[in-house]
């Protein structure tokens, strides 16, 4: 199983890490524009390997795609990352040129591959993907849902005082600070319903701060997150390359599924060996099928400016 991730910044860094750690798949590939970058990465967690007790092979490449030959699963995290005060919508300009690129020169040497997108605005940039590759929507995977659901786990623990192992809860909707909608109503805690522990202001105010988990961490360290997006992906990629039939909220294309067409958007689905096995359509309350529609209303708005941008 080989795996490619394009950017060695430092989420792709943290996505290469976390993917070898594992010890899952034989071989790992970094991919960056910048002379050497990638090449200095990988050598410097191969350094790691002897003591975090892992036999995955990472190597380092500037922009030679032909390094990334038949990859089972590629990762695309390249682009400009957030600074602080502003939205991953202002990203568009230059990621979408660079996600058109990266993905067309990994399908030349992957045919078969499947393809993980983080960079922002994420929901837009997977529907571009889909839009300049062509291939079967089960290949194409946003991977915000993922990440937005851990961090709305993280401020459910901490709000009941209790390990996160614990908790289960989703968040579906777009990757964005306002777009996303976390499922306050389902999630528990070892099946008990969260909303029986929490009162409806705590519960508002996890939900709040989810929602603008990104933006809290931008502020904080002048920069996108990269250990839990890192993280995200890792376990998605882990779900794929062992068919392990888990579901994850992702950012999926959609046709008619949740009332919703041509559009990517995060709601939950079954990964395995395919990609993307199964959409699963869950019932929503009608407070959440209308934020999930003015959810879409957004994603779709930022989606128009790829029109403007050729």
């Amino acid at each position: 199983m080989k795996v490619t991730v394009v950017g060695a910044g430092a989420v792709g860094a943290s996505c290469a890490e976390y993917i070898a750690i594992k010890n899952f798949v034989s071989e790992v590939v970094l991919l960056d524009i910048k002379e050497n970058f990638a090449e200095g990465k990988a050598m410097d967690l191969m350094q790691t390997s002897s003591l975090n007790g892992f036999d995955t092979k990472i190597t380092g490449c500037t922009n030679d795609y032909s390094k990334t030959a038949n990859s089972d699963i590629a990762v695309i995290t390249s682009g400009i990352p957030r600074k602080p005060g502003m939205t991953r919508e202002e990203l568009i300009g230059i990621n979408a040129g660079i996600v058109k690129t990266v993905s067309t020169q990994l399908l030349e040497y992957s045919p078969n591959v499947i393809l993980i997108i983080v960079s922002n605005p994420m929901d837009t940039m997977t529907y571009l993907t889909h839009k300049v590759t062509g291939i079967p929507k089960n290949r194409i995977i946003g991977m915000g849902g993922a990440l937005d659901s851990a961090r709305f786990k993280y401020r459910l623990a901490e709000a009941l005082e209790c390990p996160v192992s614990d908790i289960d809860g989703m968040v579906i909707g777009g990757h964005s600070d306002k777009g996303m909608i976390p499922l306050t109503r389902l999630a528990t805690r070892n099946s008990v319903r969260v909303s029986e522990s929490i009162n409806s202001e705590r519960l508002d105010q996890v939900l709040n701060d989810t929602k603008v988990g990104g933006a809290t961490l931008t502020s904080m360290l002048g920069t996108s997150a990269w250990y839990a997006p890192g993280a995200a992906v890792s376990s998605l990629v882990h779900a794929i390359a062992c068919d392990q039939k888990k579901i994850f909220p992702c950012s999926v294309y959609l046709d008619g599924e949740y009332g919703l067409k041509d559009i990517c958007i995060g709601v939950p689905v079954v990964l395995g060996e395919n990609g993307i096995e199964k959409i699963v359509e869950i019932d929503l309350s009608e407070n959440e099928k209308a934020a999930l529609s003015e959810s879409a209303t957004a994603v779709n708005t930022t989606n128009s400016l790829l029109a403007d941008l050729n």
